[in-house]
């Protein structure tokens, strides 16, 4: 894999059932380059919460590879994957799943403790601190999940998804239970932090909105990959017209 490609998927196919089978990707095959914002869009039922699920090592595909930073995810047992996981990859949902008994600090320390079986040191505890300042949660490192607005919540899902700065951020609707001006202050947060650090990130969303500020849509639908589409580089309002065309861009998948 050449150094400048994080994510490769070859012809990936997922499909759920034993006698009554259910096909929710078809032989997808992509490239994600190191650094890039991709923005997954599509009808509910497209396939893109399987296809972020798989990208996540969150399940494994039917057929097909995934590789991410020259890493076969096939080769790797279910422990191996879960410490794969919770070291370069980092997940932010929009139902943020803090725990609700903890306080901020502590929910962001949760992949420390994961990863390690034990207290977090001092150098773990001061990065998590850090997060929350940038994040602009200073003031709330020791109130409890529950005292927080929801994006206070999403802003603590952000800071616990960048502690072990993962190489990849994958986000499935991270505003999606948001206020649209807290939704955006939230996805200029991410942006921020992204070009600060480098990181890639892929995103699911209905929103079309919040897929244009990537710097690269794909759509996919019936499990496949139809558009792809680069509105930084022709313009939003020309990627907007793609978007509403009903035909696919991608005449073979197995290109991209």
């Amino acid at each position: 894999m050449a150094d400048d490609i994080l994510l490769e998927l070859r012809q990936v196919n997922k499909v759920y059932g034993q006698l009554v089978k259910y096909q929710a990707l078809f032989d997808i095959t992509m490239k994600v380059p190191r650094g890039q914002f991709l923005a997954l869009i599509g009808p509910s039922g497209s396939g893109k919460s399987t296809l972020l699920n798989i990208v996540g090592a969150l399940d494994r595909p039917t057929s097909g590879e995934v590789f991410i930073q020259g890493v076969n995810l096939a080769s790797l047992d279910d422990d191996e994957l879960a410490r794969f996981r919770n070291q370069f990859l980092g997940f932010i949902f929009q139902f943020h799943y803090l725990l609700p008994e903890f306080n901020a600090l502590e929910n962001v320390l949760i992949p420390s403790w994961i990863a390690t079986r034990r207290k977090p040191g001092k150098e773990i505890i001061e990065r998590a601190y850090f997060l929350l300042k940038r994040v602009g949660l200073e003031k709330e490192v020791y109130k409890k999940i529950s005292l927080l607005s929801g994006g206070q919540q999403q802003r603590v899902a952000i800071a616990r998804a960048l502690l072990n700065s993962p190489t990849l951020i994958l986000a499935d609707e991270p505003t999606g239970a948001l206020d649209t001006k807290t939704g955006d202050q939230v996805l200029e947060l991410l942006a921020e932090i992204r070009k600060e650090s480098g990181t890639t990130m892929i995103m699911v969303t209905h929103n079309r909105d919040v897929a244009l500020r990537a710097d690269r849509i794909i759509e996919l639908i019936d499990g496949q990959l139809c558009k792809e589409v680069y509105p930084q580089r022709i313009g939003k309002e020309e990627a907007e017209k793609i978007l509403e065309d009903h035909a696919c861009n991608i005449e073979n998948v197995n290109t991209l």
